[in-house]
């Protein structure tokens, strides 16, 4: 294939691939909503509304490293389209049995929402993979940018699009329209060539497939052995652990303690969403960052310093405009430096992992920051009910800062930029 078609078929997979995980992030947020509500319309429990979260989460925490072993081993088209395929049974299955039953037995939204978790880990461990093979090196950025900016506009839309639907339509209505949203993507990620700039190496005939767990330990070595790889993980395990204070802390401050009106913490939540938007907008605009490790290692220190003066209007008096204001700025700029951060890391990952290690390194950091989240939300649970929510904060942040300094200290940035030298 002649490099003018080639560039053409990347530009043609850029948006594809941005329309096709903009549909079904949507759909998959639209729907999460509305089972959410669902369950808790129908039970009144929370702890069956924890459940179906639990059936989300634990699923991804264990299939990741499987996912990543199949992305290494297997033909990533067909492990995408046949991860999006499960996912249409799956509401196929769900609607089927909303239609012939008066209400939707939490035994059957429990098992759908474990199907819909595996199937999405195989699908987002893959694409992970598969993105250097879709597009040429000069556009990874813009392609990672692309992709966080569908999330954003998920993030940012499926909430109002939710509630608008949800008091408007039936729970079949809202299958149809989700089954619909994943037989599109089907259709577009057919469409794709996913070996167009891959570097694969091929199975030569008659030459014996590498045992799984064999293979998982290669991966983990294939890690090991690269420091700056190493550090990169390290880092976004804490920040995934250390942020439990500002997931826990944040509603928990401006509800409990700062009386907030449900509608004006909603928008603060979505100035979190537009600072992503936006700064993904023109990171997709812009040339390619010359020292991710760098910019990243400074946004997380900014990073740090907001998740900290999340517990300034506890310290200081302020008025409730104020205070809303406050934090609605403080969760924009928060926004904004989350995509400073993982958007020239995730390009500088893609461009130093090997084509054939992707699949298994991604799922090995998927897997450990699936397991740390819920973890810390545990844990910052627990130290929110009995030590002062400002301590919290303030302790946190620092630690984040220092574990930065040091994972990310002056020598590991001269080995990942030797120009700077």
């Amino acid at each position: 294939m002649g490099e003018v078609l080639k560039l053409k078929r990347a530009t043609y997979h850029l948006w594809t691939f941005t329309i096709s995980k903009m549909i079904s992030s949507f759909g998959a947020q639209v729907y999460a909503f509305a089972i959410s509500f669902y369950i808790l319309q129908l039970t009144g429990s929370a702890s069956n509304f924890a459940l179906n979260l639990i059936c989300s989460i634990l699923p991804r925490t264990l299939i990741a490293p499987f996912a990543g072993y199949a992305a290494d081993r297997y033909s990533r088209k067909m492990i995408v389209i046949v991860a999006q395929i499960a996912t249409t049974l799956a509401i196929t299955g769900l609607l089927i049995v909303s239609l012939n039953a008066d209400n939707l037995s939490l035994v059957a939204i429990y098992t759908t929402t474990v199907i819909l978790s595996i199937t999405s880990t195989f699908s987002s461990v893959t694409f992970s993979s598969s993105i250097t093979g879709l597009v040429d090196e000069g556009r990874i950025q813009k392609a990672m940018s692309l992709n966080q900016m569908s999330i954003s506009f998920a993030a940012i839309g499926s909430p109002a699009l939710g509630g608008l639907l949800y008091g408007a339509v039936s729970m079949p209505v809202f299958l149809i329209m989700y089954l619909v949203a994943s037989a599109i993507a089907v259709i577009l990620e057919s469409t794709m060539d996913f070996k167009l700039y891959a570097k694969r190496k091929e199975m030569v005939e008659g030459e014996e497939k590498e045992p799984m767990l064999q293979s998982m330990k290669e991966g983990l070595r294939y890690l090991n052995n690269e420091p700056i790889l190493k550090a990169i993980v390290w880092i976004s395990l804490f920040i995934n652990f250390l942020f439990g204070a500002y997931m826990v802390g944040y509603s928990f401050i401006l509800i409990e303690k700062l009386k907030m009106a449900s509608e004006h913490f909603g928008l603060t939540e979505g100035a979190f969403a537009v600072g992503m938007l936006l700064m993904s907008i023109y990171f997709s605009a812009r040339n390619e960052v010359k020292y991710p490790l760098l910019l990243s290692k400074r946004s997380i220190i900014v990073m740090g310093i907001l998740m900290g003066a999340v517990a300034t209007p506890l310290l200081i008096s302020m008025s409730y405009s104020v205070t809303f204001s406050y934090y609605a700025i403080l969760m924009f700029c928060l926004g904004s430096a989350v995509i400073i951060t993982n958007t020239p890391m995730q390009v500088m990952m893609q461009k130093m992992i090997e084509d054939d290690y992707k699949g298994r390194v991604f799922s090995i950091i998927e897997t450990m920051a699936m397991a740390l989240m819920p973890l810390g939300t545990v844990i910052y649970g627990f130290l929110y009910d009995l030590l002062p929510a400002e301590g919290i904060l303030i302790v946190s942040s620092l630690l984040l800062i220092v574990v930065v300094l040091i994972l990310a200290r002056p020598s590991v940035m001269r080995t990942a930029h030797p120009e700077l030298k």
